[in-house]
């Protein structure tokens, strides 16, 4: 049987967090279940630029009988990202050994902190829906979504050649998921069937004309005297999300390190010993970067 030691307990601890951080964090993300995500457990530095390929288009050609093929020379498309937000959640634990026998407190401390990370990654995601500009916007500022609206941005979408076994989102903010939910086609049981009698008793709208819809509170919004809200409708392609691993600290400077990693997310929750508080420090950290991938695959909703 391994002797317990000072070593070994801290290395608990640190597991322990990192056990509770990434179901935290998963819980409250939208953006970041629905995009393009590309994560490799690859330690990367804040300023790296990712590569991430894009599919060529090619075309059908008929071959005549004793004909030769024709030979295509497509390129293969390439989108950077570059890892600039290494966004961080710190706080601090005055009696740490605390957390081992109720583990309960760690929740108390670890998902404020991990929910902060998801609102910030939510936000950045969300901040791209200005440049899709290969679609027309849809909808009027100022002005409630309707179902002509909604239809014009999956119109966009089909148009721009999305594939139609692709799921297609439509992400809005607290006052477009309203404005759907009163849509009397859809939230009526002798319209809608079951899916209505849900918008009328559960509040949820689940599906429109294709569009799998969610609401977030971080939708971006411009202007003022009417406030333009930037919806945003796309497939998982057009926007891209890469998250990469951090590294290690060094070893013999007191801190002791554990990965969080599923889903294609990875975090790193570091402690450390704070002498001038008399505490444990306990830092929330990720490494990400997201852009714009297929500019046609996503249309904004203005509202």
């Amino acid at each position: 049987m391994a002797a317990i030691t000072s070593t070994n307990v801290a290395n608990a601890i640190v597991k322990l967090v990192a056990v509770d951080a990434l179901p935290a964090l998963m819980g409250n993300l939208v953006m970041g279940n629905l995009v393009n995500r590309d994560f490799e457990p690859t330690m990367a530095q804040a300023g790296d630029t990712v590569n991430v390929p894009i599919p060529p288009t090619m075309v059908a050609n008929n071959i005549a009988e004793g004909g030769t093929v024709t030979t295509q020379n497509p390129n293969l498309g390439n989108a950077q990202i570059v890892l600039n937000t290494h966004a961080e959640a710190t706080f601090q634990i005055p009696d740490v050994t605390k957390v081992l026998a109720v583990p309960d407190l760690l929740s108390l401390y670890m998902k404020p902190a991990v929910v902060a990370l998801a609102e910030r990654i939510e936000s950045d995601l969300l901040a791209l829906a200005s440049q899709f500009t290969a679609n027309n916007p849809v909808g009027t500022a100022g002005a409630p979504i309707t179902e002509a609206v909604i239809d014009s941005a999956e119109t966009a979408l089909f148009q721009a050649k999305v594939a139609a076994t692709e799921p297609k989102y439509l992400v809005v903010d607290a006052n477009g998921y309203s404005a759907l939910r009163q849509i009397p086609r859809f939230s009526e049981y002798q319209t809608a069937g079951e899916a209505g009698l849900r918008a009328l008793v559960d509040g949820t709208v689940g599906k429109i004309k294709d569009f799998y819809v969610f609401r977030s509170q971080f939708v971006a919004k411009t202007g003022s005297g009417p406030v333009t809200t930037h919806n945003l409708a796309f497939a998982r392609n057009a926007i891209g999300l890469v998250v990469r691993r951090l590294p290690m600290p060094l070893l013999g400077t007191g801190a002791v390190a554990e990965f969080a990693e599923a889903g294609n997310f990875g975090l790193r929750i570091l402690m450390t010993y704070q002498p001038n508080t008399l505490a444990q420090q306990f830092t929330v950290d990720v490494l990400y970067g997201c852009a714009v991938l297929r500019n046609n695959h996503g249309v904004q909703v203005r509202s």
